[in-house]
């Protein structure tokens, strides 16, 4: 007993000292990317394991967020941080996470929900009413397109599940694909006590969009359904990069959040034209636009400093 608590406390040392995560298996780290010293990156040595190299004489973007990081999505490679590893709000960046519970805790997407005054809360816009029946479908979509704060705590009560249960399976999960500085006290993100790096925000992240039903969600651009009462909903996503005319850099899905404490944030999923993949975060951007300009600055400005050698 006492050796496997002793294992499992030296295991999350290593996890949280280095820039990698294995669930499965973890061997010493070595140095692989050819940045300046404070931008290097770690990965578990493979044979086939491509080497992100920085070209030499390019300069540190000037980015206008407190915090960021930059992830190579395959392999885990982390290329670029702003005060990436200081854990702040996330807002409704949290959803992420929720959604990924929800996932474990579905109990179908036929399945059919009626929203009650526990679902009422403040915060954003509210796209259901009480009274409104819907499918779970319906509800996981209107949660995460429009960032809907009374759907998701109608979502994480589909599951079953009491608040205080949903929220420990939140910190759990986030512990399980190391996310180590983050922490959550509720499913909305309207708390500012929700928590994390920007380091982990891109952890979260890279799990989120491996699920086909949540990618799916994230990177659907407009929404409609009707209740079972008939009424029509029409879903608008606020990931505004969805409908940016971005040549040669496709996005691959993402997630907005904001309260006055988080400031304006965004982490979004990408691929270039060579079919390289990275995922970037930036957190406390002064305001709406500048969450999206700032992302296209620094997403465009990884693309164009490195290559992978092989």
């Amino acid at each position: 007993m006492l050796y496997s608590i002793f294992f499992n406390l030296f295991l999350s040392f290593l996890f949280s000292r280095f820039d990698v995560f294995n669930p499965i298996s973890f061997c010493p780290p070595k140095i692989l990317c050819e940045a300046s010293n404070r931008q290097r990156a770690y990965l578990p040595k493979t044979v086939e394991t491509p080497i992100f190299v920085r070209h030499s004489g390019i300069s540190d973007p000037e980015l206008l967020v407190k915090k960021s990081a930059v992830l190579a999505a395959e392999p885990n490679v982390f290329l670029w941080g702003k005060d990436a590893e200081s854990p702040q709000p996330i807002a409704s960046i949290s959803k992420l996470m929720t959604a990924l519970v929800f996932l474990d805790n579905n109990p179908g997407w036929e399945t059919t929900y009626k929203i009650t005054s526990r679902d009422s809360i403040g915060g954003g816009k509210n796209n259901l009413f009480l009274g409104d029946t819907l499918k779970i479908r319906d509800l996981f979509y209107t949660s995460l397109i429009s960032s809907d704060n009374g759907a998701t705590l109608a979502l994480v009560r589909s599951t079953g599940l009491d608040d205080e249960k949903f929220v420990e399976l939140m910190n759990i999960k986030a512990k399980a694909i190391g996310m180590f500085s983050a922490s959550f006290v509720e499913p909305t993100g309207l708390s500012d006590r929700n928590r994390a790096s920007a380091r982990d925000v891109a952890r979260l992240a890279r799990e989120a969009l491996r699920q086909p039903e949540l990618k799916k969600a994230v990177t659907t651009k407009a929404y409609n359904f009707k209740t079972l009462e008939d009424r029509e909903k029409k879903l608008i996503n606020t990931d505004e990069l969805l409908t940016d005319e971005w040549s040669k850099i496709s996005v691959l899905g993402g997630k907005t959040g904001y309260t006055e404490s988080a400031g304006y944030c965004f982490v979004g999923q990408f691929r270039n034209e060579e079919g390289k993949e990275i995922i970037s975060v930036v957190l406390g951007a002064p305001n709406k636009t500048a969450r999206f300009t700032e992302t296209k600055k620094l997403v465009t400005w990884i693309f164009n400093s490195y290559e992978i050698n092989r």
